[in-house]
């Protein structure tokens, strides 16, 4: 039988104060629905994300999962009832965007209650350190009798710290009728899917409840909330690169992205920022105050301090890249250095090479971005200027300041600079000159 993950992320995210929708909004460098996606995909067969009209940013994100559209805001039953033709027959869950840390383990144990059978509805609860107004769950024996809202509840049942987290998982069936017997008799106007707990109970359905971490099922609704999710999410990251074997010596100064692929023996100095898409081998070193993003670091490179590395960087094995270096679109080959205040954009530097300080590659016309290519074994001299596309061979000697406009052969020395030329006392002249003019 086939399980769905019905993702509601119709939400406008008002609270937000932002005119993207609050799914799309980033958590460790990846958005509340693709968080959660990631998260359903391993344990549904397949997974449904409702959106409001407009969000084509979210049916890009969602994809290749369906999309189904919510046109009236109607409430959380009714944006569950737009998905109702995928329920199939199996089981179905629906969860909310704004979850996004729930984790597998806790997915797990859900869809493991309900295959037991004794329950027809199973949902998420959570022990809240504030449960303030929080829905309170009432439990005896083991199920779920009902659940309060705070401003429905007596003060002993306001003292029960167990509270509704929101997610329900239920046969289709079950599940539609319950959807369809919901009605909007409140002051909103609205069809709330928790009222489909009371319909279950009262037409004799047994209720089950599971436990799982506020952590897990806190939501986000403004940007306060969004930065305790990004905290809560950074903290996992860290303890999970170091149960790897990367050592972080500062860990709460080093921000991860949720794909950032450390090996073991990686060693992150304080004040680094990982952005998406960077994979460290072992053996590496990132200095402090380092970021970088869409990047591939090979075994046993040494990384800043104060580097930035951008996307379609490569860097070797024992490479070296200093501070105050920045790298876009480049390949940089085993044992290659480039050790100071240094620009290189859309360029190849072969094995071996060293490119001195204050080197830039000038890649970029106003209108079309060249590449420059300097071979292997070479020596580009302090504050040289390489503009692309030029090509630079093997074992070639580029003289410290120079210009480079046109290609070098291997083994040869360019210089690309003025003639020096040397007035004998001329100094003394101009400022005896400039004296007079002045008085």
């Amino acid at each position: 039988m086939t399980s769905t993950a019905i993702i509601l992320a119709a939400g406008l995210g008002t609270r937000m104060r932002s005119q993207r929708p609050k799914a799309a909004h980033q958590i460790a460098g990846r958005s509340m629905l693709a968080h959660l996606i990631a998260t359903c995909e391993p344990h549904f067969d397949q997974i449904v994300v409702v959106i409001g009209p407009g969000m084509d940013e979210l049916q890009v994100q969602a994809a290749p999962h369906a999309c189904v559209i919510q046109h009236e805001r109607l409430g959380t039953a009714h944006a569950a009832l737009t998905a109702e033709a995928w329920f199939g027959h199996g089981q179905v869950s629906i969860l909310y965007v704004d979850n996004p840390l729930i984790s597998r383990e806790t997915l797990l144990r859900l869809q493991a209650r309900a295959s037991q059978g004794d329950a027809e509805l199973v949902l998420l609860a959570m022990r809240p350190p504030d449960p303030g107004k929080y829905g309170r769950v009432i439990a005896h024996d083991g199920y779920v009798e009902r659940i309060v809202e705070w401003a429905d509840a007596t003060e002993s049942e306001r003292a029960i710290p167990l509270c509704n987290a929101g997610v329900l998982s239920a046969p289709a069936d079950k599940f539609r009728a319950w959807l369809h017997a919901i009605r909007a008799e409140n002051a909103k106007g609205e069809y709330y899917l928790t009222d489909a707990v009371e319909i279950a109970r009262a037409g004799g359905a047994k209720i089950a409840a599971v436990e799982a971490p506020f952590d897990e099922l806190r939501g986000i609704n403004s940007r306060a909330e969004l930065a305790a999710a990004e905290a809560v999410m950074q903290s996992r990251l860290r303890l999970a690169a170091m149960d790897a074997g990367a050592t972080l010596i500062a860990p709460d100064t080093v921000f991860l992205s949720s794909d950032t692929a450390l090996a073991p023996d990686v060693t992150i100095e304080p004040h680094v920022i990982f952005g998406p898409g960077v994979t460290v081998e072992s053996g590496v070193t990132i200095r402090a105050f380092s970021h970088l993003e869409g990047v591939h670091v090979g075994p046993r490179a040494i990384i800043g301090p104060y580097a930035r590395l951008r996307p379609g960087t490569d860097i070797g094995a024992s490479a070296h890249v200093g501070n105050f270096v920045e790298l876009k679109a480049v390949t940089l080959a085993a044992g290659a250095k480039v050790n100071h205040l240094t620009y290189l954009g859309d360029a190849s530097i072969g094995e071996g090479t060293n490119i001195g300080a204050g080197t830039i590659t000038c890649n970029y016309d106003g209108f079309v971005k060249s590449r420059t290519t300097v071979g292997a074994g070479c020596f580009i001299g302090s504050d040289s200027v390489l503009v692309a596309p030029v090509s630079i061979g093997d074992g070639a000697f580029i003289a410290a300041g120079s210009v480079i406009t046109r290609d070098v052969s291997p083994d040869a020395m360019a210089f690309g600079r003025a003639r020096q030329e040397e007035k004998p006392d001329h100094a003394a002249k101009f400022r005896a000159a400039r004296k007079k003019e002045q008085k």
